[in-house]
């Protein structure tokens, strides 16, 4: 059974990854790191007034190994 909620945490991850990617992002990096990085580098992300849990969640997911070619 838990190889069953592995796999269907795999493929939550690779939907989250191709939604980045269709939205212009990296293609092996998440929404939340993304928008983890707008946040730290003070873009767009940092403007908003994101609920603590969901700002905490952002920071927490940055990927430092993915997206940053983009400026992300």
């Amino acid at each position: 059974m838990k190889q069953i909620g592995e796999y269907a945490w795999n493929i939550l991850i690779a939907i989250d990854q191709l939604a980045n990617a269709l939205l212009g992002g990296w293609h092996d990096e998440t929404i939340s790191s993304r928008l983890g990085k707008s946040i730290l580098k003070g873009g767009w992300a940092s403007k908003v007034r994101w609920p603590a849990w969901l700002y905490d969640h952002f920071i927490e997911s940055v990927e430092v190994d993915e997206g940053w070619e983009q400026g992300y």
